[in-house]
């Protein structure tokens, strides 16, 4: 799991990373809203994060506005709020701002933990079922995707490719997301084989007026065809 920590407080977030690490947990640290903003401006598309661990009272600027910022261009990556803001009425904001939970200060680190599992086991199975994008339809929860009414022909991880792509689309995918994506869910997975399989569903995708454009060294995404330009 890659986590986004946006804590101002060092001894907090010292204790979360040597928490979290062992567990095999990608963890970036952030102290400051605009930290947080050079790392995401950085990553090479939005699902570069499992999840953000967002903290209220910053340095730099309020959280629950940040938050708001982010649910403009980010509506699908979960955020925790910690904060030790504990009014009910300042949790009723920080939901209303785009939080998915909200978790007052001083906190029993088991029960952050749990929290964040939660919340990743609800996203992952979110992120399973209908999802839609131009002429195609992509269903994780039955194994099966179509172009309009015709059913497409696809191998296990042709179709764990195909559904990366479009859960993220119109947006970037990075090559190390998508290989990273692929390896968790148990996949074996060689550097060379995301070509492989983007390859492979141009081929099964072309003439539905959606393409997979690729941006030499960053990555791909789902295009309309009108607007993909060369690929």
């Amino acid at each position: 799991m890659r986590l986004l920590l946006i804590e101002d407080d060092s001894t907090i977030s010292r204790e979360l990373l040597l928490r979290w690490r062992p567990r095999g947990w990608v963890v970036q640290a952030c102290f400051s809203l605009g930290a947080a903003d050079q790392v995401l401006a950085l990553s090479p598309d939005s699902g570069a994060f499992d999840l953000i661990v967002l903290d209220l009272g910053l340095p730099d600027g309020d959280g629950g506005h940040w938050l708001t910022k982010l649910r403009q261009r980010d509506r699908q990556t979960p955020v925790l709020v910690l904060t030790a803001r504990d009014s009910v009425a300042d949790r009723v904001l920080g939901l209303r701002c785009g939080a998915d939970d909200y978790l007052v200060k001083p906190f029993a680190a088991d029960e952050l933990d749990a929290r964040v599992e939660a919340l990743r086991r609800r996203s992952q199975v979110s992120s399973g079922g209908l999802l839609h994008y131009g002429c195609l339809t992509w269903l994780g929860d039955e194994g099966r995707a179509y172009i309009e009414e015709r059913a497409l022909e696809l191998s296990p991880r042709e179709f764990e490719v195909l559904g990366i792509l479009i859960r993220r689309a119109p947006r970037l995918v990075s090559k190390r997301a998508l290989l990273d994506a692929l390896a968790d869910r148990n996949l074996e997975i060689g550097d060379n084989v995301a070509e492989l399989y983007v390859s492979r569903l141009r081929r099964k995708l072309a003439g539905s007026g959606t393409v997979i454009r690729t941006l030499r060294g960053f990555g791909y995404l789902l295009a309309l065809d009108a607007d993909a330009g060369s690929h």
